[in-house]
């Protein structure tokens, strides 16, 4: 875990100023001091991820909601799973732009289609653990051979939803490595209350 996010404080700085994570003076709101935007690739293109610059901007509509029935909604804890890292928005910013690295949504289609974070693949958390061959597994479900995993961060829409949690313990039950296994705690609900840039989901 140390590794990793030395790892990652390592590549912020190095890719700073490159291609994909742009600084802009005339910006008010910013991701960071140095950085305005990240350019992700998505199925679509590229697309450009920058906070909304209006600062009386508020959210509204479902991800503005402070209280949901629990169960099922329930407050999910910050460490998931044993040896799964928990990021946070920085951090998930900068696996979108490895092209090594993948993002999950693990929300049903309907959520996925409605609104996601660009560059996200859409495995529902039903349906993961018979696809991990989409995250560099081999053979199939009940036997993958997860050698060449690759690092995975999973989201879904919020500090209490268990969409997420449920599809990385089904990888973790499938022998998908924990320490390439990222949580996205916040989802959906902390990327736009930060303003974010939010795209419809491809079916």
């Amino acid at each position: 875990m140390t590794r990793m996010i030395a790892l990652i404080s390592a590549m912020w700085l190095l890719l700073g100023s490159g291609a994909a994570f742009a600084a802009d003076d005339t910006k008010e709101v910013n991701i960071r001091p140095d950085i305005a935007s990240v350019e992700v690739q998505t199925e679509d293109g590229p697309v450009t991820i920058e906070r909304i610059q209006d600062t009386e901007h508020e959210i509204s509509g479902y991800f503005a909601k402070t209280s949901r029935a629990c169960p099922p909604f329930c407050i999910q804890p910050a460490k998931v799973a044993e040896g799964v890292a928990t990021i946070g928005e920085l951090e998930l910013l900068d696996m979108l732009a490895d092209p090594d690295a993948m993002v999950v949504d693990a929300r049903t289609v309907d959520w996925h289609a409605e609104e996601t974070i660009p560059g996200a693949l859409n495995i529902p958390y039903t349906e993961i653990a018979g696809r991990l061959d989409e995250l560099g597994c081999t053979g199939s479900s009940g036997a993958w051979d997860c050698t060449n995993a690759k690092q995975v961060a999973l989201y879904c829409n919020g500090l209490w939803c268990g969409q997420s949690p449920t599809a990385i313990r089904a990888m973790l039950r499938e022998t998908y490595p924990a320490d390439r296994i990222f949580y996205y705690r916040g989802g959906m609900q902390a990327w736009k209350i930060l303003g974010l840039t939010t795209v419809e989901g491809g079916l």
